[in-house]
């Protein structure tokens, strides 16, 4: 006998990595250049030179033992430092290492998140279509439930209407995610004060807080110019989950943390149920010769190279709106999010493959009538797609 829910979990695959597998699969059939993948979120800038000498350097002259060994549970006392230092620099903040938790990744972050705030059964997460669909699974996972907010299809911002009627004393938190997965939009500074002083008034009717947790991996991919501030700094309350996955470029690498603002509530209480929650489901520390590489990028202040990012962008755009299509043009991260023609994201995607295109059903996030373009793919493939993707917006018009 096995858990029914993790044999439905593991049988039930992710539309986007069986999207890929189908692309490897296809390629290997018709060769890599005639397949245009834009199913993954996998970064195609290269990592910084200077991360990747760092890492050769750490591997060719420090003792292995040393090197390889555990860390304390929340991370060396070194990375935690050199990150605090750098969101202090940064965002004029005064973040020391009690502050942060380092993870595998922002998956190995909110997983923990969850699990440490999940009370019972009747928990509620609150997400905003369109929405990651991994937040359903990890709050199922910590014996809680996802709530999702209807989506405001016309800019994928927050509707405080319908979020006002969704929260109720069940709510333990709001999450948000920004630059945002799959639509690309960044909430203003503006949005996420309304969202802290809605969340205030609501903490101070049901009698608990309702914590917002930012996850932000896509962080520094943002092409307005214009700094997002870190809501450790807006709300109380607040919890980041963080990755370098995108930032670094070395998704596979799993290397993130938790960020606990110097504000929360029953700071040590939320803190170390977030460190409880990491040893209960096995994450004993992130890797230690990554945490050391992510130290020295803090200390360097690496930031990924956006000028091919926003390339594609603007070539993909371009392309798409000159045939008919509509999306939102995007503020960050590395995805357009596009009506599907013809309003059925499944049925689009399924007829993309006829072309070797590979983009996403929209249903996954929240919003079935869309599909997702991930563009941190080369140049070439851009521009090789779009006659195809031409064909395919004709072959959808009555």
């Amino acid at each position: 006998m096995v858990s029914k829910d993790m044999l439905h979990a593991g049988r039930v695959r992710s539309a986007i990595r069986d999207l890929f597998e189908f692309g490897r699969k296809r390629a290997a059939e018709v060769g890599e250049a005639n397949v245009y993948d834009f199913s993954l979120g996998n970064p195609s800038v290269p990592p910084p030179a200077e991360m990747t000498r760092e890492m050769v350097r750490l591997l060719s002259d420090c003792d292995p033992f040393a090197l390889h060994s555990y860390t304390s549970a929340p991370g060396s006392n070194e990375t935690r430092d050199a990150i605090a230092e750098n969101l202090n620099r940064r965002f004029g903040t005064s973040f020391t290492r009690r502050n942060l938790y380092i993870t595998c990744g922002a998956a190995a972050a909110l997983a923990s998140i969850f699990r440490a705030l999940t009370i019972d059964a009747g928990t509620e997460f609150i997400a905003f279509a369109p929405y990651f669909p991994e937040y359903g699974g990890f709050a199922a996972a910590a014996g809680g439930r996802l709530v999702v907010v209807k989506p405001d299809l016309e800019h994928f911002q927050i509707d405080f209407s319908a979020l006002e009627q969704t929260i109720s004393a069940h709510t333990q938190g709001v999450i948000i995610n920004s630059p945002n997965n799959p639509s690309g939009v960044i909430y203003s500074e503006e949005t996420l004060r309304t969202l802290c002083d809605l969340l205030r008034k609501k903490s101070a009717a049901f009698g608990h807080p309702i914590y917002l947790i930012s996850d932000e991996p896509y962080r520094e991919l943002n092409y307005t110019g214009v700094s997002l501030p870190l809501v450790t700094e807006l709300y109380d309350a607040a919890i980041v989950s963080y990755s370098y996955s995108k930032s670094l470029s070395i998704p596979g690498d799993r290397i993130g943390y938790a960020l606990v603002g110097n504000a929360m509530p029953d700071f040590s209480d939320v803190f170390d149920a977030i460190a409880g929650a990491a040893r209960m489901m096995g994450y004993v520390c992130a890797p230690s010769l990554l945490q050391k590489v992510v130290a020295f990028c803090a200390d360097q202040n690496l930031l990924p190279d956006l000028s091919s990012y926003r390339r594609n962008r603007d070539a993909l755009y371009n392309g798409l709106t000159q045939f008919g299509y509509t999306c939102m043009p995007p503020d960050g991260a590395f995805y357009l999010f596009v009506q599907a023609p013809g309003g059925d994201g499944d049925r689009f995607s399924e007829a993309a493959k006829a072309e070797d295109i590979l983009v996403v059903s929209g249903r996954s996030f929240g919003c079935p009538g869309y599909i997702r373009i991930a563009y941190c793919v080369s140049y070439e493939t851009i521009i090789g797609a779009l006659p195809g993707l031409g064909r395919l917006y004709h072959s959808f018009q009555p």
